[in-house]
């Protein structure tokens, strides 16, 4: 009987001490934001701005200014600026055209469509990225983020390939009465503007996206205590 009572005390008190104890580790780490996915999204943010801004700015192929003649012309993707370089108030649609057939050269078209998907699909990665943040991780969290680097990768892939089929474009009679002597990949008395160039470095940064969607889950949080200063 004494025996029976002492074993019923030791399982009373280890019940107590489970249930006043602290929670466990893997419990914890199940709430906690990890350093990776912050990160990532944050620079899914800044990249799928970065790259929207580019793909409106109206400064992919500039002419500036010159005693010849005096007035700076500049091309973008969607956008066409005969003076005051720089006041995208005072541009207007590509050639003064109102509709996306006018465009003059099929190239810029191809370009156009190609970059504004690719900006669709980062921004649309970036919302399901954020969302992964307030979801405890899990098989739910796992596959958004694997949608979302799936995502980014192919805007990574279409952006970088509209990037490539816009210079096609410089051999358009629009671009060469403008841009004298200007060719296929060669933009004549113009040069290349900082619209494309931060268009290049948007999608260039973007590659690295992908790789850390694979590590933004909860679940690679190392299972290693903080250690705590008293």
């Amino acid at each position: 009987m004494r025996l029976w009572l002492e074993r019923s005390e030791k399982k009373a008190a280890a019940g107590l001490n489970v249930a006043l104890g602290p929670a466990p580790p893997k419990q914890q780490r199940r709430t906690m934001f990890s350093c990776v996915s912050c990160f990532w999204v944050l620079l899914s943010a800044c990249l799928a701005a970065v790259c929207s801004f580019s793909f409106i700015s109206p400064a992919w192929v500039v002419r500036s200014a010159s005693p010849v003649k005096q007035e700076p012309v500049s091309f973008g993707l969607l956008w066409h600026c005969p003076d005051r370089l720089g006041h995208i108030a005072a541009c207007y649609s590509l050639g003064g055209l109102g509709t996306f057939n006018d465009i003059p050269s099929s190239s810029w078209q191809t370009s156009a469509v190609l970059c504004s998907g690719g900006c669709v699909l980062l921004v649309m990665s970036c919302f399901l990225a954020t969302i992964t943040l307030f979801l405890p991780s899990g098989l739910c969290e796992r596959r958004l983020c694997t949608l979302a680097g799936y995502m980014q990768t192919a805007a990574v892939f279409i952006m970088a390939s509209g990037l490539l089929v816009y210079p096609f474009g410089l051999n358009s009679t629009t671009v060469k009465k403008y841009c004298e002597n200007a060719s296929i990949y060669y933009a004549g008395d113009c040069q290349i503007g900082w619209g494309y160039m931060l268009a290049i470095v948007g999608v260039m940064l973007s590659v690295f996206l992908p790789f850390f969607a694979k590590y933004a889950p909860k679940e690679h949080i190392s299972p290693t205590p903080v250690p705590t200063i008293l």
